[in-house]
């Protein structure tokens, strides 16, 4: 794992928010981001990025609170499908997984361990762009999911 310390532009995304059990997620995710995609559509609105997933406070083992859908570029009306979601600016570290989603917790406990060497301390929520994932590559081994993580 490559992690770095950028800087982030604010942006905006539109997405479905819920609290979910984490032995839904893959339902929740196809929903999700099936409603951000057509509330796009519907609206004339094209993504400005691949699919994101912001986690508003860590997980639990038994649920997460969370916002899927799409980054946009122009103004979007909100509707009770779909909310939109700002993803803040400022330091960040980020670090890309590559693999299956569920060896994610590999990565993650390697960025946490670089947080604390380099005595940084994450903000907030934090998420996860899904770079290339089941849409686009079949072979799971060359999924890559990059990690953010704003720092305070």
């Amino acid at each position: 794992m490559d992690a770095q310390q950028i800087e982030l532009e604010p942006r905006i995304m539109v997405g479905v928010h819920d609290i979910i059990p984490m032995d839904h997620m893959t339902e929740y995710f196809d929903r999700a981001f099936a409603t951000a995609a057509a509330e796009l559509s519907r609206q004339g609105v094209f993504p400005a990025g691949p699919p994101v997933a912001v986690y508003h406070g860590a997980p639990s083992e038994d649920r997460a609170d969370i916002t899927a859908g799409f980054p946009v570029a122009q103004p979007l009306v909100p509707t009770p499908a779909a909310v939109l979601e700002p993803i803040p600016g400022g330091p960040a570290i980020v670090a890309i997984h590559t693999g299956p989603y569920d060896t994610l917790a590999e990565t993650y406990a390697e960025l946490t361990d670089f947080l604390v060497e380099q005595s940084l301390q994450a903000a907030g929520d934090m998420w996860e762009e899904y770079l290339v994932g089941p849409d686009v590559e079949p072979d799971p081994g060359k999924w890559q999911t990059r990690i953010v993580f704003p720092l305070a």
